[in-house]
């Protein structure tokens, strides 16, 4: 009987040299990583009774576009932004964030850059990359394919959390323009660039102003800087992340039960992307707000006397914001007129 040769992790498809380089470099930007766990100090004397709030999410299939068009720069800010803006809803602080990214095999170069744009989305959100885990997994994924996830912790003051308790008939519903699909609807959105139009990610299209990669690797934006300012100035009721779902199934979620939200559809200005994939799929209206964010990527309840207020502040401050409607009575449901 032959003498089997002994075999090693590396025969079985995981580096675990390559592995220990990606964290080598890593460290060098990020001199706190490499431990069993992060430690992060909640700063006494600023809290009184303080509550954490986390959350937890993913790109989705937006990172099929990344690697077909080899763009790996903006995924790590979609990353942190999908958490971090549902923290602030309840007003919270976000504080800190952790990432996982797995492939079944790891890319020194892509991992970085990767990290570059967690970073990058860590700082406009104000909070700090504690730690995360990359793992190498042979047969897990496709070659050159990989899957993010992320979760962030915020802190918020108890009495200060905001619940949509308190919204009623009369108030208005502040929309904080989106920078276009975010991190939502890419399944429908892949299926008509790629499959009904047969384009590719290099195309320049007339219509959006730019390439097929660069309309839909726009990163998500971040409005924690904007939200947390508005609370300074203004009385916040409620607050709406709007992701899969839309407007109808994300604003719905913070409601009071005898409350509806009554939305002006047209009351914004809606990047070209919407109107492409509209005419180009087809796709008719109802789905478009099912999954999509149309234009708008944050909602704020706000009294109707501080609605205008609001408005001029936000677009003050660097973020676009409209009148989008008013509540009503009803029974917690988002209609679009």
């Amino acid at each position: 009987m032959p003498v089997r040769r002994p075999i090693t992790y590396s025969d079985a498809g995981h580096d675990l040299d390559r592995s220990d380089r990606i964290v080598a470099r890593l460290k060098r930007r990020l001199p706190d990583i490499g431990g069993f766990g992060g430690i992060f100090p909640l700063p006494k004397g600023r809290w009184k009774e303080p509550v954490l709030v986390s959350g937890t999410d993913g790109v989705g299939t937006k990172l099929l576009v990344a690697i077909k068009a080899n763009r790996h720069d903006t995924v790590g800010i979609d990353l942190v932004a999908m958490v971090v803006n549902d923290i602030v809803t309840l007003g919270a602080q976000p504080v800190f964030f952790l990432d996982y990214i797995a492939a079944g095999k790891l890319d020194p170069k892509v991992i970085e850059t990767i990290i570059t744009g967690i970073v990058e989305g860590c700082k406009q959100a104000g909070c700090r990359l504690l730690g995360g885990e990359t793992a190498e997994m042979p047969g897990m994924y496709p070659k050159g394919h990989y899957d993010l996830a992320g979760f962030g912790v915020g802190v918020a003051e108890r009495k200060a959390l905001v619940e949509g308790k308190t919204i009623r008939p009369g108030d208005v519903v502040i929309g904080l323009e989106s920078s276009g699909l975010h991190s939502n609807g890419y399944s429908l959105a892949r299926a008509v660039v790629f499959e009904r139009c047969g384009l590719t990610v290099g195309r320049r299209v007339a219509r959006l102003g730019s390439t097929v990669a660069d309309a839909l690797l726009t990163p998500t934006r971040i409005y924690v800087p904007v939200v947390l300012n508005l609370m300074r100035h203004f009385e916040i009721k409620g607050m709406a992340n709007i992701t899969g779902g839309g407007l109808p199934g994300n604003l719905n979620r913070v409601l009071p039960p005898n409350c509806d939200a009554r939305i002006a559809a047209h009351s914004w200005p809606r990047p070209p992307i919407f109107g492409f994939l509209q005419q180009n799929g087809p796709v008719e209206e109802p789905e478009m707000f099912r999954a999509f964010n149309m234009g708008i990527g944050y909602t704020l309840v706000v009294p109707a006397s501080q609605a205008s207020a609001v408005v001029r502040h936000s677009a003050k401050i660097g973020f676009p914001a409209h009148a989008i409607g008013r509540i009503v009575r009803g029974s917690a449901v988002v209609r679009l007129v």
